[in-house]
């Protein structure tokens, strides 16, 4: 039997206005205890880059700039098995409660980050009251990623 795993709490304020979810923590994150740890993701890139700002190195750097751009982090999943960071390999897992974020925040959109965390959100949150969108996941494995439509979104989510 698998060992089950925990991802992270919520990273967010009351001032956070787009809430990017993931599906669950690569290895590479659960070891640096933060959210897209795996250098070769192109989360930190990608949005520090709409941006125009510097990509973020350390944990503390990486929660000031999402406090900074309203931006809130989090999985949709917070616990599961999980064969290291294969997302196809979800099962027995619990889902994010998402509601607590949006009643404790500003969040007026909603990107999912990849097809596996889209699919778990859809089936528990599709009537969730907030616009949402599916985007190609900035995993190293997904050859399809274009920043293109991030910033796309990201611009709509921000403009």
């Amino acid at each position: 039997m698998s060992e089950i795993k925990r991802g992270f709490e919520p990273c967010y304020d009351d001032n956070s206005k787009l809430l990017i979810l993931g599906s669950f923590p690569s290895v590479k994150s659960r070891q640096v205890q933060f959210y897209y740890g795996n250098k070769q993701n192109r989360f930190w890139k990608t949005i520090s880059g709409f941006f125009g700002d510097e990509v973020p190195q350390t944990v503390e750097e990486k929660k000031e700039f999402l406090k900074k751009r309203r931006i809130a982090l989090w999985d949709i999943v917070t616990e599961c098995e999980i064969e290291g960071s294969k997302d196809d390999t979800i099962k027995n897992f619990k889902v994010a409660d998402i509601k607590k974020v949006l009643q404790n925040s500003k969040i007026s959109f909603i990107i999912v980050n990849g097809g596996k965390a889209f699919s778990i959100f859809e089936k528990n949150f599709s009537d969730i009251g907030v616009p949402y969108v599916k985007l190609p996941s900035t995993s190293p494995a997904n050859t399809r990623f274009t920043k293109e439509i991030w910033y796309d979104y990201l611009s709509r989510a921000f403009g």
